[in-house]
């Protein structure tokens, strides 16, 4: 008999800062779930990206919180822990070391070129002399994040596809110093890869109060979705109109949430005929992403009636983690030479 060939790895995951959106799902979540029986899945909660923009004694206290309900979230849009390992960046001690080997295999200028870390330290309203060193080494700590569990594939959000890429030229240097250790991981963009948040100004954001969370209640989604952007130039339901404006925040959100396509195909066609109003179009979308997030509500309710789970998950997901990043340690050491390792077995 022939033996089962092992399953490839995937590694992605959320920085603790709050509850999951829908962007979250389109973005990266959906992939996951998707794949979590073909592959062998990590998914970190990444609290020491957080320390980048939030490190202030209070908002550390918050991350207990906001790590609870992302496991939630995570439970509810059905990742399962039996097949997947969840864990906690800070629990593995491992991600220290390998984060200081990586930091001597790639510059200052390729770091400084990544759009991405301005843009985060806009979003914390830094200027350029505030920026920590942290901040600036953010994607090398997503490189230890990967790799450390030697991840082939990382589903991510398409302002997180060029981090992957600086993972694939470390792992593509340290591989041709020391010896192959490393898969040169890929990563794999949602089919909507930045949603739109309900303000049309802006990717939906937890921080910018343009957001639809997974665990919105109905009243909730409702009263969001009242406050979405149609076409601005339309001030009465009798003036037609292009419904596929990409400014139309509401027709966007109808094309990937509302699975009745007859319904937007008739909306659309009378919106450009000036024979529906917003009203109408946002009462229909309402009703479709309520009926998107039954399953995920229900699901979330059933795991917070067991109040030990999560820590329970995250115990084991930790465990699981360690000894993974135990062994990609070793093979690091060993590859390299060090001295230090072989001491190590000695003390």
């Amino acid at each position: 008999m022939t033996e089962a060939k092992p399953k490839k790895r995937l590694l992605t995951g959320d920085r603790p800062t709050g509850k999951l959106h829908l962007g979250h799902y389109v973005g990266s979540l959906k992939n996951r779930v998707a794949l979590q029986d073909e592959y062998e899945c990590f998914f970190i909660i990444a609290d020491l990206h957080t320390l980048t923009t939030k490190s202030s004694k209070a908002e550390i206290a918050q991350l207990r919180q906001n790590i609870h309900d992302i496991v939630l979230d995570y439970l509810a849009a059905g990742i399962d822990p039996e097949k997947s390992t969840i864990f906690v960046q800070s629990t593995i001690p491992e991600t220290y070391q390998l984060n200081l080997i990586f930091e001597m295999l790639v510059t200052l200028p390729r770091l400084t070129r990544l759009p991405s870390i301005k843009d985060m330290a806009r979003a914390a309203q830094m200027d350029d002399e505030a920026i920590p060193f942290g901040l600036v080494g953010y994607p090398v700590l997503q490189a230890v994040d990967i790799l450390l569990p030697r991840a082939h594939l990382v589903p991510v959000g398409k302002d997180n596809e060029a981090h992957v890429e600086i993972t694939r030229e470390i792992a593509r240097r340290f591989n041709r110093l020391y010896g192959k250790v490393f898969p040169l991981p890929k990563a794999l963009i949602g089919e909507v890869p930045t949603l739109i948040g309900i303000d049309g100004q802006a990717k939906m954001s937890k921080s910018l109060n343009n957001a639809i969370f997974l665990s919105d209640s109905p009243e909730e989604v409702n009263a969001k979705v009242r406050r979405m952007f149609t076409d601005p130039s339309r001030v009465r339901p009798d003036i037609p109109a292009d419904p596929d404006k990409p400014t139309n925040v509401v027709f966007r959100y109808h094309d990937i949430f509302n699975p009745n396509k007859e319904e937007v195909e008739d909306l659309k066609a009378r919106y450009r005929q000036g024979k529906v109003g917003d009203v109408e179009v946002k009462q229909k979308l309402a009703r479709a992403l309520n009926a998107f997030l039954e399953p995920f509500r229900e699901r979330r309710a059933k795991y917070e009636n067991r109040p030990d789970l999560v820590e329970e998950i995250l115990v084991e997901g930790g465990r699981r983690m360690r000894a993974e990043a135990r062994e990609t340690m070793e093979r690091v050491f060993e590859a390299m030479g060090m001295y230090g390792f072989e001491l190590s077995h000695k003390m």
